[in-house]
């Protein structure tokens, strides 16, 4: 070959090779723009669908007059038809071309939207209640959030509830719906729950909790105005709600209750163990099966159970695991002797967390938090304890204690209740996600219970760096809070794909952990009421404590407990693999950052 024809054609081929470069990252720009730009279009599009705005804008007049969700069928087609076009939007977005902010805004919105169409899929809106708590009782939040600083907020609560007779048939349709398909909440978890209902039909309607937000009504509004609107209020109730109430009482207790399925699990329904896998990726964020969560859960319950057993050797006690928390389940000097004294040492405890927070943590809520009763309407199938958040920024956040049944709240579990409920848990998590300005609304305000509930259970588990344990009794009880979790895994999975009895998961429950067997009790109907819920909490749990031996691990010396929570939390809240990534990059610019300050050090000696 001629040696100048040869360097030409070299120097043809290496300007070929660049253009080529050239052409192909001006293509990647390119794509990465387009995707882009499509997801935030995917995304106006979903939004203006919530809001119904732009294509999906609501006629006015129709509009104002829906005062509660339209759960007519014509309605709820239209929704989910409407949001398989959009999903099918997101689906064409090339996701890996997406900036790394909008890969993560991708993950959340589109489970979002996902999770949306499952739930009309597989008939959930067939069952608008769980054994805690339903459409009916959740008007405490109604009533509770009612704020009455002008004449037009009353006027408006008075229109809403004027409008709950139809709010309330629309729900009862979709039940009978339900019993029509066997796709029904068992009845084993529903004896008592008519209780509930009962608790808004008081015998005079002028004892009405619905008359609340009376009481707290701005004094800056003529008292005359506010006796008029109060006594149009009870002739609505007279008429309307009370009746409302009535007419649901009667049908449950004598049309859904006796005809309620018999079985427990899931996956006894229609497509239950379709629905039940799709509720596992819904809330632990994973790809994991109910077999290897099952399998999880009996490891977790194995090596806790130890601990467990180290800790009755501490107490002193001579006797038997079983003996043990039977002496903890009965003895007095455990359990408040009134409701007072009860919420007292839970915000003692709650106070002394605070304190230890600066030495935790880089940044703070600015929103406080009260705590308070669970109402006395849901109290007796509720939950130990819960964190209500707040509405907007001129109300609090509550931690919700249960007063019911003293002799089942024991003071050894309350140290980590309050912890997990309160902060370091769902309050600052909460409250800092709200206060993230940087986020788009809808993760400002997204809650992914395997994030969420995991942080709340690794919160708990700080209490012991915080020195909040003081005693084995109340250690002991973190432990049980902590075998509760991972008794979960193993009752959730064994009910809903194992065909478990309610009484073998009960038995499970009781014999691996010191809660009252009131809790117990309450706590399995949950889980058989609300499936693969309870999985979220030790999943989230083991990988935000995993992601912290890691690094702990990598930078050794160099870890700071402050930062590693921080970049936690700083993305708000989101799925598990989020996490992973996002503490991955977190270790790799930490150690770039020491090497280099070691590099100084170098130089200057």
């Amino acid at each position: 070959m001629n040696f100048s024809l040869g360097k030409r054609l070299v120097f043809l081929a290496i300007i070929f090779t660049l253009n080529a470069c050239q052409l192909t990252s001006n293509n990647m720009e390119s794509a990465k723009k387009i995707a882009n730009v499509q997801f935030d279009g995917a995304v106006k599009q979903l939004l203006d669908h919530r809001s119904g705005k732009g294509l999906y804008q609501q006629d006015k007049t129709e509009k104002e007059k829906k005062y509660w969700p339209d759960l007519s069928p014509q309605a709820l087609e239209k929704k989910y038809q409407q949001r398989l076009v959009i999903a099918a939007t997101f689906t064409a977005i090339e996701q890996h071309s997406l900036s790394a902010e909008n890969k993560i805004n991708y993950a959340i919105i589109k489970a979002q939207l996902d999770n949306n169409i499952a739930q009309y899929h597989f008939k959930a809106h067939y069952m608008p209640f769980k054994s805690e708590s339903g459409f009916h009782s959740n008007l405490n939040f109604v009533i509770n959030n009612t704020q009455f600083s002008k004449e037009k907020h009353i006027e408006s609560y008075l229109n809403k509830l004027s409008a709950l007779p139809s709010y309330f048939e629309q729900n009862i349709h979709w039940m009978r719906q339900g019993l029509a398909s066997g796709i029904t909440q068992p009845q084993a978890v529903l004896i008592g729950y008519e209780q509930s209902i009962l608790a808004f039909i008081p015998q005079y309607a002028e004892d009405s909790e619905f008359l609340k937000p009376f009481t707290t009504a701005s004094k800056l509004i003529d008292t005359k105005v506010l006796a008029e609107k109060k006594q149009q209020l009870i002739e609505i109730l007279k008429a309307k709600v009370i009746p409302a109430y009535q007419s649901y009482y009667q049908f449950f207790t004598q049309e859904y209750f006796p005809n309620a399925r018999k079985t427990i699990g899931v996956s006894e329904t229609p497509n239950g163990i379709e629905f039940y896998n799709n509720r596992i990726k819904h809330y632990t964020t994973t790809e994991m099966t109910a077999e290897q969560i099952h399998r999880l859960g009996l490891s977790e319950v194995k090596r806790i159970r130890q601990e467990m057993k180290e800790i009755i050797v501490k107490t002193g006690f001579k006797g038997s695991f079983s003996e043990f928390t039977h002496f903890l389940r009965t003895d007095p000097q455990f359990y408040a002797k009134t409701p007072l004294e009860l919420l007292k040492e839970a915000a003692y405890i709650a106070k002394q967390m605070d304190a230890k927070l600066p030495s935790l943590f880089k940044h703070l809520p600015r929103s406080p938090y009260g705590v308070a009763p669970v109402p006395d309407s849901i109290a007796p199938k509720y939950t130990t304890g819960r964190y209500i958040g707040a509405k907007n920024d001129s109300q609090p956040g509550y931690y919700w204690v249960n007063t019911y049944a003293l002799d089942k709240r024991p003071l050894y579990v309350l140290p980590a209740l309050t912890l997990h409920e309160g902060v370091p848990g769902h309050h600052l998590q909460i409250s800092l996600n709200g206060e993230l300005d940087n986020l788009p609304a809808y993760r400002r305000h997204a809650y992914i219970s395997a994030f969420g509930e995991g942080w709340g259970l690794y919160s708990e588990w700080l209490g012991i760096e915080a020195g909040i344990y003081q005693d084995h009794y109340s250690n002991f009880g973190r432990l049980t809070y902590e075998m509760w979790r991972a008794a979960r895994l193993v009752v959730d999975t064994g009910i809903h794909v194992k065909g478990w009895s309610r009484e073998r998961a009960m038995k499970f429950m009781t014999d691996n952990t010191a809660l009252s067997t009131h809790n117990v009790k309450t706590e399995i109907d949950r889980y058989i009421s609300w499936a693969g819920q309870a999985l979220s909490y030790k999943i989230g749990e083991i990988t935000i404590r995993n992601l912290r031996k890691k690094a702990e691990a990598k930078l050794g010396q160099d870890f700071d407990v402050r930062e590693f929570h921080y970049q936690i939390l700083k993305n708000g809240s989101v799925p598990l693999k989020v996490l992973e990534d996002q503490i991955s990059v977190y270790i790799e610019i930490a150690l770039v950052k020491i090497a280099k300050e070691k590099r100084k050090v170098e130089k200057v000696k």
